[in-house]
């Protein structure tokens, strides 16, 4: 079958010919719709990120995807079923966080991740999944379930940041996003929804873009960072009760506690790469302990944020997915889903 894969030491993707998989009991097999692809997948190609399965010197890309059922194999799942994978799995014999039902929480080293490290992703033709990793989702979304994945993150990440805001009465009014990518746009969609009166979206574009036209049509304000840095946030525009920083500037960390109002939150979503800069510890210190803000990192995404990112794809504006997502290409054309230019936003294969 048709796969989109990097060979270890590769630089690019590449389509190969990989063996169909055969369900193992209590799996199901998946015949892949759409795969998305993110920053996480450029990064894997790039070998800044990422590790193929033991026994193969390749790894199959693709974390964001939706398919159908085409064998339950004596599952509970129905033939014809519109499915969204989840993407740890266990590193051989499941551990405490997958038997808490919690391995968005599990440390390095004790999961692996379809498409990321340690095992094989969703952008081939069909994969196999037991059916607790797989959440069902509406036919009248299919065409965007891709798109479920990256909506689970914010899930979890709001999740976390209203958690830390939940020891004393909090009312958020303001929220800015840090990147205007599609992590960001959709997280800046969400907002929109989630009742805070102003929301803003920082950048790095030049107008005319794409971007800067979603963000105005959601009722944002875009802030570009050239003229107004995360740290000077607080003074152009206003104190942000939430910062929702997913650009992976290391930096940006810190700068979002200048940014935010008191009792504000920051979540943290962007994986940085080695940066090395300096910042003043204490003025760091102080703003968190006498305006009693808080910064929350978080990674993956579990169940229940999937189960909530498919409600929540559900109510998006039709004209919003349709901007974000700028190009779905054939297996025959994936090299041009993974090349950019100053109109893409999101891209995705369809199998």
């Amino acid at each position: 079958m048709d796969a989109i894969a990097v060979y270890d030491n590769g630089d690019a993707p590449e389509l190969i010919d990989v063996p169909r998989p055969t369900p193992a009991s209590e799996e199901a097999l998946i015949r892949v719709l759409r795969a998305g692809i993110d920053g996480t997948d450029h990064e894997v190609i790039a070998g800044e990120h990422g590790v193929s399965p033991d026994d193969d010197d390749y790894l199959v890309l693709g974390h964001e995807a939706v398919g159908v059922v085409e064998d339950p194999n004596g599952t509970e799942l129905t033939a014809g079923e519109t499915v969204v994978p989840m993407v740890r799995r266990p590193p051989g014999a499941e551990n405490e966080y997958f038997q808490r039902d919690e391995p968005d929480m599990a440390p390095t080293g004790q999961y692996h991740e379809r498409g990321i490290v340690g095992a094989h992703g969703y952008m081939c033709e069909y994969f196999t999944s037991r059916p607790e990793y797989l959440v069902s989702v509406p036919e009248t979304v299919a065409q965007y379930g891709f798109l479920i994945e990256p909506v689970s993150i914010t899930e979890k990440a709001l999740e976390h940041a209203l958690a830390a805001r939940a020891a004393f009465e909090w009312t958020p009014e303001s929220a800015l996003v840090l990147g205007n990518g599609s992590l960001g746009l959709l997280t800046l969609a969400m907002l929109d929804q989630s009742g805070f009166d102003r929301t803003y979206c920082l950048g790095r574009r030049d107008r005319p873009d794409p971007t800067i036209d979603i963000i105005e049509s959601l009722g944002a304000t875009y802030v570009d960072s050239r003229e107004t840095p995360v740290d000077r946030v607080a003074d152009g525009y206003e104190p942000m009760d939430l910062v929702f920083e997913a650009t992976g500037h290391a930096p940006h960390a810190f700068e979002t506690v200048e940014a935010l109002a008191p009792n504000g939150v920051g979540a943290l979503v962007g994986v940085p790469s080695s940066h090395e800069f300096e910042i003043d510890g204490g003025t760091l210190h102080e703003e968190l302990v006498l305006h009693n803000k808080a910064l929350v990192g978080t990674v993956n995404s579990g169940r229940t944020h999937f189960e909530h990112a498919v409600e929540t794809l559900e109510s998006l504006p039709e004209w919003f997915l349709d901007d974000l997502v700028t190009d779905v290409v054939g297996v025959d054309a994936f090299e041009r889903a993974f090349s950019a230019d100053d109109h893409t936003i999101k891209t995705a294969v369809e199998f």
